[in-house]
């Protein structure tokens, strides 16, 4: 089984998943429920991740493919040996952690976007 929960502030949507993330249901759950914007910036936060086979690494792999900018988050263990054996560890953004400070993860993909994400109030030092 696999749960998501989906936040959105501005452009930057942060989807957490906790379960399976495999063939059948839940890969699908996940295609369907995540936003492909080439505008948006998404955080996947995968530290709830139980178990992930191809269909869940070819449904973040076509989330890339869309153009949106993804970042995957705080990878499980299972999740960490599964984008290692495969090589796509280079291929996919990764960082520790990053939806639990995200005022400095807004800031930090800022650059990425420019002036079009307009955070006021915010600046380098936190909210």
């Amino acid at each position: 089984m696999l749960n998501i929960a989906i936040e959105s502030a501005r452009r930057v949507v942060t989807v957490r998943c906790q379960g399976r993330l495999v063939c059948g249901l839940e890969s699908a759950l996940f295609s369907a429920a995540v936003p492909r914007d080439k505008r948006d910036i998404i955080l996947v936060d995968l530290s709830g991740i139980t178990a992930i086979d191809a269909a869940g690494i070819g449904a973040l792999i076509s989330l890339r493919a869309a153009g949106a900018y993804l970042r995957l988050v705080d990878p499980s263990e299972t999740v960490r040996q599964v984008l290692r054996l495969t090589n796509l560890h280079s291929v996919f953004d990764i960082s520790e952690s990053e939806c639990r400070k995200l005022p400095g993860a807004l800031l930090a993909l800022k650059d990425h976007l420019g002036p079009e994400l307009h955070l006021p109030g915010w600046s380098r030092g936190g909210v």
